[in-house]
C-alpha cells in the first residue's frame, strides 16, 4: 500500500462524450495512451476534469474499468470518489476496488463546509472508506469555490494518521495556504506525498514543496509538466523554472474566467492537436462547449507552447 509512487505527473483525464453527452469509451482509450506517451505517471479518473461528479455511477465504473485495461498493471489508476453519505462513499468504494483502482482521491463530502468542523466528521468518514476498500487514500483539499474546504492543521494532522493515507491534492489555489499545508505535512510522523493541484500557481507549487502533480491542466499539458518534475527530481531547479512561462502561459489560459470552463478547454485543445475527435469535444450541461470562434486563440496558445 505505502510503496505505492505518486510522485509524478498523476493527469485529471477528460472523458471525451458526443454530442448526445454519452461517453466515447474508445475515444478515451486512444486519449490515455496518449498521456502515456506525454510521461503520465498513473491516470486520475472521475475528477472534476473528468466530469466525474456528474457521471452515472455505472459510467463511472466503466471509466476505472478501461483506465485499468489500458494501464495493464503499468501505472496507477486513481479513482475520484464522491459520495453523499459514508454509506454511498464505502459502496462506490468497494464496486471502484471490483474495477480495478489502485488508489481513491477522496471529495471532500458537502458535511465538511460545517463551521467549525467537527475533525471526527471527515476522519470517520475516509477511515470508513480506507477500511472497507482496502486501497491506499488521496486526500483532497479543495478550494471552497469548487465546493470543498481546506483544511485546519488539527484536522489534517488527524487525518494523516489514517495510515491508508499516502498523500494529498492540495488544491487550496491559495499559495500561503499552500505553504501552511506543506509545514502541516513536516509534522506528521511519516511521508506523505503532496501533489500540487494549484493550476494557477504550477512552477511554485513545486519549488514549494510539492513533489508530484494531479492536476486538470495535465489533461492536456501532461508532458510540460512532467518535464518540471523530472527536473525538480534531479535537482535541476534551472530547467525548472525555466520552463515556467511556457506551462503557466499555457494554463493561464486554460484556467482562465470562467474557471470552471476548463474542462472544456482540456476537451477543444485535445481537439486541436488530433488527441480525440473535434465530435467528442462536449461537456455535460449545465456547462457549455468551447465555441468554434474561440479556436483559433486556443490555437495560437497551443502553438505558443509548441504543441501545434
Amino acid at each position: 500500500m505505502g510503496s505505492l509512487n505518486i510522485n509524478g505527473m498523476a493527469p485529471a483525464t477528460i472523458l471525451p462524450m458526443t454530442k448526445d453527452f454519452a461517453p466515447d469509451f474508445p475515444s478515451f482509450r486512444g486519449y490515455l495512451e496518449w498521456l502515456i506517451s506525454q510521461n503520465a505517471l498513473a491516470f486520475a479518473v472521475n475528477m472534476d476534469t473528468g466530469e466525474g461528479p456528474q457521471l452515472t455511477v455505472q459510467e463511472r465504473l466503466e471509466v476505472v474499468r478501461v483506465a485499468a485495461e489500458v494501464s495493464k498493471g503499468r501505472f496507477p489508476v486513481l479513482a475520484g470518489l464522491a459520495g453523499g453519505a459514508t454509506t454511498d462513499a464505502v459502496t462506490l468504494a468497494k464496486r471502484y476496488t471490483e474495477a480495478g483502482a489502485d488508489a481513491l482521491v477522496v471529495f471532500p463530502n458537502a458535511a465538511f463546509r460545517n463551521q467549525p468542523l467537527d475533525p471526527r466528521i471527515p476522519v470517520n468518514y475516509h477511515r470508513a472508506i480506507a477500511d472497507e476498500s482496502g486501497l491506499p487514500l488521496v486526500l483532497f483539499q479543495l478550494a471552497p469555490v469548487f465546493g470543498g474546504v481546506n483544511y485546519t492543521r488539527s484536522t489534517l494532522l488527524e487525518l494523516l494518521k489514517i495510515p491508508q493515507v499516502i498523500g494529498i491534492k492540495e488544491a487550496s489555489f491559495d499559495a500561503q495556504y499552500f505553504t501552511y499545508t506543506v509545514e502541516t505535512l513536516a509534522m506528521a510522523d511519516r511521508p506523505i506525498t503532496l501533489l500540487s493541484g494549484n493550476d494557477r500557481f504550477i512552477t511554485e507549487s513545486f519549488l514549494l514543496g510539492a513533489t508530484g502533480a494531479l492536476l486538470g491542466f495535465a489533461a492536456i499539458g501532461c508532458g510540460l509538466v512532467a518535464k518540471q518534475i523530472a527536473a525538480l527530481q534531479q535537482g535541476d531547479l534551472k530547467t525548472l523554472v525555466k520552463l515556467r512561462p511556457t506551462v503557466q502561459g499555457f494554463a493561464d489560459h486554460i484556467y482562465k474566467d470562467p474557471v470552471l470552463d476548463y474542462r472544456a478547454r482540456c476537451k477543444a485543445a485535445l481537439a486541436r492537436i488530433g488527441v480525440i475527435d473535434q465530435s467528442r469535444i462536449y461537456v455535460r450541461p449545465p456547462l457549455f462547449e468551447v465555441p468554434e470562434d474561440e479556436f483559433p486563440v486556443l490555437d495560437e496558445v497551443l502553438r505558443k507552447a509548441g504543441m501545434l
